[in-house]
């Protein structure tokens, strides 16, 4: 049942986001984290999709999916969302968060751009963690239209409920690199 219920969902958020035209993927590598990622729509205005699966080499792991409205203002663009999120921490129960937040990119040149994000989910959105916070910024460089290389930062922590130890799955710098179709 939970498979039918997470399909289901997966389907109609892509009907919600029929108005995407850009398909991407990408894997960002940090010190003690590996993080890969694929989205619909998510570099133009419109609805966008996104997933995510972030694994620490000693805090845990955890995946999302997201759903955003692309607003173009000018050539800066900002992304409210929401994420479901599937909490795996190292330290405590394996759980849920259901997180909002905002994301916001800005060209500097027609190759070079900066971008940052931050998403949370208190208690009361969240089971088995007191909080869930996750934020990243960085600069991109899209050399071509179908490759995208990112250097940035990235901070991901789930906070332990009664007690528990606080799970740190990213805190530190990446490189990355995504592919565009």
């Amino acid at each position: 049942m939970k498979a039918v219920a997470t399909t289901a969902g997966a389907l109609a958020l892509l009907v919600l986001a029929g108005s995407a035209q850009a398909i991407e993927g990408g894997v960002d590598v940090g010190r003690d984290y590996t993080n890969l990622h694929a989205g619909l729509g998510t570099t133009t205005p419109g609805f966008a999709l996104s997933g995510n699966w972030l694994r620490s080499d000693h805090d845990g792991s955890m995946g999302s999916l997201g759903l955003g409205y692309n607003v173009a203002l000018g050539d800066f663009m900002i992304t409210p969302g929401v994420k479901a999120i599937s909490t795996n921490p190292t330290d405590n129960k394996d759980g849920y968060a259901v997180a909002v937040g905002v994301g916001a990119s800005a060209p500097i040149t027609n190759m070079f751009s900066v971008y940052g994000q931050y998403y949370y989910s208190p208690d009361a959105f969240s089971s088995h963690i007191d909080d869930y916070q996750e934020a990243s910024a960085g600069v991109s460089f899209q050399p071509i239209s179908l490759v995208d290389v990112r250097v940035g930062y990235q901070y991901l922590a789930m906070n332990g409920k009664n007690g528990r130890k606080d799970n740190v799955i990213a805190d530190g710098a990446y490189v990355g690199a995504s592919l565009h179709f």
